[in-house]
Order: C-alpha cells, then sequence, then structure tokens
C-alpha cells in the first residue's frame, strides 16, 4: 500500500469527486480513478458506493479514511521535523572537549551557536585528546577536538597552533633566559600532565629528539596546579603560549622554547567518510568564522 494511493483517495472523499481531486493533487482524472481501484483491489473490498456522479463512503471506506488521514499526516510530521533539522530548528550535537584550552577557544562559542540556534541541544563529553579519540570512533560522540597530528581515521578542521613556553620558577638558574633549548633540560625535573594528555607527546618527542629522556617530577590533570608546582621550584612546566598568558602568576616567568616544532595544534575532528549532521556541519562553519582556518 502507497502512500500516494492513500492520497487520491483522501482528496476523492475531501473534493467530492475524482475530477476535483485530480485538479488537487495535479495528476488527470484516470491516475485517481486507477489508483483508487488499485486500492480497493489491495484491501479487497469497495471503499466507495459510486452513486451516478457521486461517492460515498461505504463502512469499510469510513474506517480507510480515517486511518488514511492519520498515516498521511504522521508523513507531513515527518517531513516538518526533517525540515526542522536542516533548518537547524532542531537536533543533537555531542561533542568531545579536552580539559586544556576548551575555555578559551570553544566556551565563547556556545553561546554564540545557541544563540543562532536555540532548539539544537548541545551535549559535551570532556577526555583527553587521546581517549576522545576513542570514543569518537566508537560513534559515542559527533565531533572532538584533539592536537595534531592525528590518525588518517579522522577529518581535520585547524583551530588554533600555539607555540609552548616553559614555565619556571623566578629562583630557577633559566628564569632569566630569553629563550631555552631543550638539551638545556636533560637534566631538570619536568611537571607533565598525567597520561592521556596529548600535549605530554609533545614534550616527550621534543626530548626524544634531543637524545634524552625527561625526569618527571610530577604530573597533574589541573592547570593552576601545574602553574603551582612551576611557581613552587618543583620543576619546569609546560603549556601553550596563550593559555600560560591568562595563568600568569607572580612567581612564574615564561620563557620560549628554541624548537620549531614544539607547537600545539588543536583542531576539531571527525570520523573519515562518517556522516556529519546539519548541527556538526553549523558548528564547523561557526569555529571557521570566529577562530579562521587555524
Amino acid at each position: 500500500m502507497e502512500l500516494r494511493t492513500l492520497r487520491a483517495f483522501v482528496e476523492v472523499v475531501r473534493q467530492g469527486g475524482f475530477s476535483q481531486a485530480a485538479k488537487v493533487v495535479n495528476t488527470t482524472q484516470p491516475t485517481i480513478s486507477k489508483a483508487v481501484k488499485q486500492l480497493e483491489d489491495q484491501l479487497g473490498t469497495p471503499l466507495l458506493d459510486r452513486v451516478g456522479h457521486r461517492s460515498e463512503l461505504t463502512e469499510a471506506g469510513r474506517i480507510v479514511y480515517r486511518r488514511a488521514l492519520a498515516m498521511l499526516a504522521e508523513r507531513d510530521d515527518m517531513i516538518a521535523e526533517m525540515d526542522e533539522l536542516r533548518g537547524l530548528k532542531r537536533g543533537t550535537l555531542t561533542l568531545g572537549l579536552p580539559p586544556l584550552g576548551s575555555a578559551t577557544l570553544f566556551a565563547p562559542l556556545f553561546a554564540m551557536f545557541r544563540s543562532r540556534y536555540p532548539g539544537i541541544e548541545i551535549g559535551l563529553v570532556e577526555h583527553g585528546s587521546k581517549r576522545l579519540e576513542e570514543v569518537l570512533l566508537a560513534g559515542e560522540i559527533d565531533m572532538a577536538a584533539s592536537l595534531l597530528p592525528v590518525a588518517e581515521d579522522f577529518d581535520v578542521q585547524a583551530v588554533r597552533a600555539e607555540p609552548l613556553v616553559a614555565l619556571l620558577s623566578l629562583n630557577h638558574p633559566l628564569a632569566g633566559a630569553m629563550r631555552i633549548d631543550m638539551p638545556m633540560l636533560e637534566h631538570e625535573p619536568l611537571v607533565m600532565f598525567e597520561s592521556g594528555f596529548a600535549l605530554n607527546k609533545i614534550i616527550n618527542d621534543a626530548c626524544r629528539r634531543h637524545g634524552f629522556r625527561p625526569t618527571v617530577a610530577a604530573r597533574s590533570g589541573q592547570i593552576d596546579f601545574i602553574v603551582e608546582l612551576a611557581a613552587a621550584g618543583l620543576g619546569i612546566a609546560f603549556l601553550p603560549r596563550m593559555i600560560a598568558e591568562q595563568r600568569r602568576h607572580p612567581a612564574v616567568r615564561l620563557v620560549a622554547l628554541d624548537d620549531a616544532e614544539m607547537h600545539w595544534h588543536m583542531a576539531l575532528i571527525w570520523r573519515r567518510g562518517g556522516y556529519l549532521s546539519h548541527a556538526a556541519r553549523a558548528w564547523l562553519a561557526l569555529t571557521r568564522e570566529v577562530h579562521g582556518q587555524g
């Protein structure tokens, strides 16, 4: 049973005849007659009692008419919902954000996105970048923020690139330096992030390039605590320059690193070849609008 035959039948009843119904659905009278006949054959019973030029509903016809109205209304509701979704009047967007840098880069976007698309519900999942990549591949979220480079499993839109800077206690011998070469830190204790933070890989890779393994004095997942540990002289910490500037501490000196590869590249990623909802595409467009090409 096809919706088009139900529509033809309903219009015959509504318009009071086959020729009038044909005009409404923009077809010919024989086509309408054939559709109603097909419906009657499928159901095995007459639906219209044809008397002269008039057609009246049979008992079966009244049942089918009532049910057909409900089915066509459901069809119209479905189309309306899809139009609303395409028009971003409703929907859901699930984002994965890492703790480091998200407040600065993405928090302002939420208010803008909400004002433009108030019907879109945003769900947040917070983990380190590596864990976010795992849940993204598992299909648990639509999109995530992560540090570049990422695996070929993902498509990418760059958001922001920042050099890393070293955070040293004012009492540290290197605190007065203009720049620090990584080999100078071979025997220095470092304050690192907890495992799962992609920033660790940038630091570890830099140490490896210069032929040594880092000495880790402490680990934490809290930026403010890491800054305090550096201020107390426990070890040297590293942060993207943008974030370090925001977390200025009177007992900490920020020193540039003389290593062009020690950059923090934040990007939005999603499953390569995967479906991107209209809400997700709108989020990407807003991010490009605010942050450019990263």
